[in-house]
């Protein structure tokens, strides 16, 4: 059954599915230099446009892919070490691993592997691609290796990734809610300015979350949080005036048809099988970003870990933020004291007004500055980048956009929310806060060996 998050257009899904014969895998494809991580993220990018569970598990499904892929190649990496003992449960024997290992072989077999399993309820004629890449890959790869390098090599991926999948499953609270996205079981308090749903494809997804879900680096106890501004149906309350805000610029947007608009569809990754998760889509800008600033591979395994860890930690903790404090979507509040014929932007994409969860704080926004913090860190805070996420694509307005700066790029991408009709400006404002949060303690994680430092 369709997540209520999927937010799955009436038509685009099924159409889009129909018109493909599998995955269109190049044949030039490039495994020199980072070349086999960019070739896997691009294919893991297109198959989390189906994949179900959004965004909660696609945070999570991109912190165990990539953390398979570093663990896979970390022993050939000679500045970095293994997160084996810093992750508890996490049981990786370099006693396994054959004397002799081609590592590019081995991150071959190994991503194939934890993609096809982390990612959920892809369709088949998609995932097929899978096979497609791998096999493509492998036979470049192995031109001029023997056969025992190979099979040792494939071997090793093979286990690694089996350990991590099996270490995933430790993690029961997440198994369960993966399951279960939307328990009957769960109930919204009720108050003034509460948020609750008003039909069942619209019940709270994934309420748990933020409870006993894992985080690889910070937990929702380690970060801070702020309290939302109070309720408020005064016309003179700040409240009021956000909310007002959301109207006004909302409408504006829509009337306009212009670069609101245009932000805020292009920064929306609400539409299952339309365009990819808000988690997915911070590594689609970091494949472009790798490729810009030329990183080796090792240096975008690490990356990548890093930044899936991220992504995963702000799910957790936005999630129990969302709960604990139940603010409502603004479409209710305007409905009532505004205008009764208000409407989201992102309405004319989905099947309903909203994502199904409270609004405080936003998720697009904590996604959005913890992996900010992760690119500051990395390449510096001024940039001249272009994200080119959705060129080409004619369904929504997916133009290309440019940045000069990584606090920017998130900055917009938070606010993007507020044209949308989805979130008040406080919403926004609290997720850039707690994902720049999150973001300085991955950033203080140190993957680098104490004898390189």
């Amino acid at each position: 059954m369709a997540l209520a998050i999927s937010l799955q257009g009436c038509n685009n899904d099924q159409e889009l599915i129909d018109g493909l014969d599998g995955l269109d895998i190049a044949e030039d494809i490039s495994i020199t230099g980072n070349g086999i991580a960019h070739e896997w993220t691009d294919l893991m990018l297109e198959l989390e446009r189906y994949s179900q569970g959004r965004p909660n598990a696609s945070a999570r499904a991109l912190a165990y892919i990539y953390l398979a892929a570093y663990e896979t190649a970390v022993p050939g990496m000679v500045n970095y070490v293994s997160n084996d003992d810093r992750l508890r449960g996490l049981r990786i024997r370099d006693n396994v691993r054959a004397e002799d290992v081609n590592y590019q072989v081995a991150l071959n077999t190994c991503f194939a592997k934890v993609i096809e399993h982390f990612l959920i309820n892809v369709p088949e004629s998609l995932t097929s691609g899978i096979n497609v890449l791998e096999t493509e890959i492998e036979g470049q790869l192995t031109v001029e290796l023997s056969e025992q390098l190979t099979t040792d090599s494939q071997a090793w991926g093979t286990y690694v990734a089996d350990q991590v999948i099996a270490y995933s499953l430790t993690d029961d609270d997440a198994e369960a809610q993966i399951l279960d996205p939307q328990p009957l079981s769960y109930e919204p308090p009720t108050g003034d300015g509460f948020w609750t749903y008003s039909a069942d494809p619209e019940r709270a997804l994934f309420p748990y979350w933020g409870k006993k879900v894992r985080t690889f680096v910070i937990s929702p106890d380690e970060t801070t949080t702020v309290p939302p501004i109070e309720y408020s149906e005064d016309p003179d309350s700040e409240y009021f005036a956000q909310m007002m805000e959301v109207n006004n610029v909302n409408n504006a947007a829509r009337a306009d048809q212009g670069e609101q608009l245009w932000i805020s569809e292009f920064w929306s990754d609400d539409v299952e099988g339309l365009m990819m998760s808000p988690p997915a889509r911070q590594f689609a800008i970091a494949n472009q970003l790798i490729e810009q600033y030329n990183l080796t591979l090792d240096q975008t395994l690490a990356f990548y870990v890093k930044l899936g860890f991220a992504l995963n930690d702000a799910a957790v903790s936005a999630w129990k933020d969302k709960y604990d404090y139940m603010v409502m979507r603004p479409n209710v509040y305007i409905h009532e004291f505004i205008d009764a014929d208000f409407q989201t932007n992102l309405y004319r994409l989905i099947d309903w007004p909203n994502p199904s969860f409270p609004g405080y704080p936003s998720g697009h926004s904590t996604f959005a500055s913890a992996a900010a913090g992760l690119f500051i860190d990395a390449f510096g805070n001024t940039t001249s980048f272009t994200d080119r996420t959705h060129e080409g694509r004619t369904e929504f307005q997916s133009a290309p956009r440019s940045f000069t700066s990584f606090t920017d790029l998130a900055q917009e991408n938070a606010f993007s929310r507020v044209p949308l009709g989805v979130h008040m400006s406080m919403d926004c404002a609290e997720g850039l806060r707690l994902g720049y949060e999150i973001s300085d303690a991955v950033n203080n994680l140190n993957l680098i060996s104490d004898s390189f430092e």
